[in-house]
């Protein structure tokens, strides 16, 4: 007789998912099992103030609303620096980087790779 695996349904609790996606934003740069933090040539391209600039806005931001964070994960946000226009999105993969995580608020199952860019990049 064979049985079927069932898998179990697992309900991510969104307020930990924000409360842990804030303290990674907080923190540059990141810890090492926590995750990394990248940007575009486009955000090289403006040199190292502007660069630096928008890590620290990251750090800070608190902008959240249901336009840019629909889901209430604090995953994606959007600021402006020196008249451009700058977006940060937080992606949660399991710890080898190579598939999203099935258990995103869970940090022993979970690194999150946070991409700055442009509106250009977009």
């Amino acid at each position: 007789m064979s049985q079927t695996a069932i898998e179990e349904e697992y309900s991510v609790d969104v307020k930990l998912l924000a409360q842990q996606n804030d303290a990674f934003r907080a923190v540059f740069p990141a810890p090492q099992n926590a995750g990394r933090w990248l940007h575009t040539q486009s955000v090289a391209a403006m040199g190292p103030t502007f660069v630096m600039k928008a890590y620290a806005a990251i750090g800070s931001y608190d902008d959240f609303n249901t336009d840019i964070d629909p889901y209430g994960d604090h995953a994606m946000g959007k600021f402006t620096i020196d008249g451009e226009t700058v977006w940060f999105k937080i992606d949660c993969y399991d710890v080898d980087y190579h598939y999203g995580s099935d258990q995103p608020d869970n940090p022993e199952m979970t690194r999150r790779v946070l991409t700055i860019m442009l509106s250009r990049d977009l």
